[in-house]
């Protein structure tokens, strides 16, 4: 009788029984430091992007009006300098340090919109949005949506288990906050702007969780409002009328030469600095027709790879808002992605004819220093988010930046020294 036990022979599953592998990609994307990543990347490519395509549009003008002909996109650059500085501080503020924030700076944005109906205040291109003081001039609409952004999160967060009622759903935050900036802004004629800040509402609703009958019931309030301000005003009904009746080029000059722009682009574009229609052809070609402009230079390649950083982006502020336990971040970081996609998507359709033209930048990518300081600034609170990740902390912690690497090692030699 043999002493040995007998092992019983391994038995291979058949091919393709098990589980599949995860792609290289996919392994990437379910990283902990994924949506960090992605949203560093995109925001610093769309930047990118932005100041080349500033450089580029607003050349002719800038000869025109006497100045350098990179006199823009110096101001641009300096403005960059200071949002990406906010965005590193924003970045690494904790949450709690935004909830605190949130009413002061509601406070701050209407009290600044204010100062635009002072003699402070400045009107351009028929909007009366804006202070100045000196050379330097400031929009205060585009804090007053980083300011609702973070008090309506503040509210709805607070106010979770309540949001079954109406009260509790709609007065706090429409009534006093958004109400009240959304009528001063519209006070300086300023449709773009006020459109952008009712979605902003209307998205953090949303991610709040409100029911559906009343964000349905705030909807058709916010529709009908809309309506009205386009009713009582004649500069806006000829927009409308504009948009939806063009039959000539004069009557829709913009949009048509936006138009025309893109489709001398074709392919693969003019070339850089080769646009014609920036030639005084094309009204605010560094501006609100920037894209315009990225098609007729870099063809269909890079108006898609525009569209394609914008859906990473929104992707990567998806992640947070459903990965995260934090109403206020959930809520936070859905405010922020509708604003800039809403802003983007009409700036968009106003170029390729879809909307009529009032007047929006595209963000990160057109010229204006307000709006590009605030939009990093927002951007970089939802990269502390992303960071805050309990996962990307412990990747974070484990994987030190270059900035705390050098702060070690200075840190080690002091301690050296002694």
């Amino acid at each position: 009788m043999s002493t040995t036990s007998e092992r019983p022979a391994r038995v291979r599953p058949p091919a393709g029984s098990g589980p599949p592998e995860p792609h290289p990609v996919w392994q990437r994307l379910e990283s902990p430091l994924s949506t960090y990543y992605l949203l560093v990347s995109v925001i610093g490519i769309l930047l990118f992007i932005g100041l080349v395509m500033v450089l580029s549009a607003s050349s002719v003008t800038s000869i025109r009006r006497g100045d350098a002909s990179y006199a823009v996109f110096l101001k641009q650059a300096q403005f960059a300098v200071i949002g990406l500085v906010g965005a590193f501080v924003a970045s690494r503020l904790p949450i709690r340090a935004w909830r605190r924030l949130s009413l002061p700076a509601l406070v701050a944005a209407i009290s600044l919109q204010l100062l635009v109906f002072s003699p402070l205040g400045k009107e351009v291109n028929g909007n009366r949005n804006w202070i100045e003081v000196g050379s330097i001039g400031v929009q205060p609409s585009e804090l007053g949506k980083l300011a609702l952004v973070l008090f309506g999160a503040t509210i709805l967060a607070n106010k979770r288990r309540l949001l079954h009622r109406w009260r509790h759903a709609i007065v706090p935050l429409i009534v006093p906050a958004g109400g009240l900036l959304v009528g001063l802004v519209l006070q300086g004629h300023d449709l773009g702007t006020a459109l952008v800040l009712i979605a902003v509402l209307a998205g953090m609703m949303w991610a709040a969780g409100i029911s559906g009958r009343l964000f349905a019931l705030a909807g058709a309030v916010g529709a009908a409002l809309a309506g009205a301000m386009v009713l009582v005003s004649g500069n806006r009904m000829d927009r409308i009328d504009q948009w939806l009746s063009c039959s000539d080029v004069q009557q829709c000059w913009q949009s048509t030469h936006g138009q025309w722009a893109l489709a001398d682009g074709g392919l693969g574009g003019l070339g850089l600095g080769g646009s014609r229609e920036k030639w005084q052809w094309l009204p605010e070609p560094h501006n609100d027709f920037i894209f315009a402009i990225i098609g007729e230079e870099l063809g269909i390649g890079g108006t898609l790879m525009v569209l394609v950083l914008f859906a990473l982006l929104a992707l990567a502020c998806y992640r947070i808002v459903i990965r995260t336990n934090d109403p206020f971040v959930r809520v936070a970081t859905a405010g922020v992605m509708t604003w800039i996609l809403v802003q983007a998507t009409i700036n968009i359709g106003a170029v390729i004819g879809l909307l009529p033209v009032i007047g929006l930048p595209l963000p990160l990518v057109s010229s204006g220093g307000s709006a590009l300081v605030t939009t990093l600034t927002a951007l970089g609170m939802v990269v502390s988010f992303a960071r805050n990740e309990p996962a990307c902390r412990r990747a974070l912690d484990a994987r030190p930046g270059v900035l705390d690497r050098s702060f070690a090692a200075l840190t080690a030699r002091r301690r050296a020294r002694r």
